[in-house]
């Protein structure tokens, strides 16, 4: 049996089959509720893809503007 402070060699690989995988399901906020990416329309699926993610820390506002 393997205790906590045992550890696993740092070199493991994983190698799973495509029948052994799962698809990932992405879900986003739209219109102030969550909904699947799997379930938009084409023209929703596209502007899904061209967002832009930012952190709200790093983000600055104009102090002259």
């Amino acid at each position: 049996m393997r205790t906590m402070t045992e550890r696993q060699p740092a070199a493991t690989t994983i190698t799973l089959d495509d029948s052994e995988r799962q698809r990932c399901e992405v879900w986003t906020r739209v219109m102030g509720y969550h909904r699947p990416v799997a379930s938009f329309n084409i023209g929703k699926k596209g502007e899904h893809c061209e967002r832009r993610f930012f952190r709200e820390a790093q983000a600055r506002l104009d102090a002259s503007a």
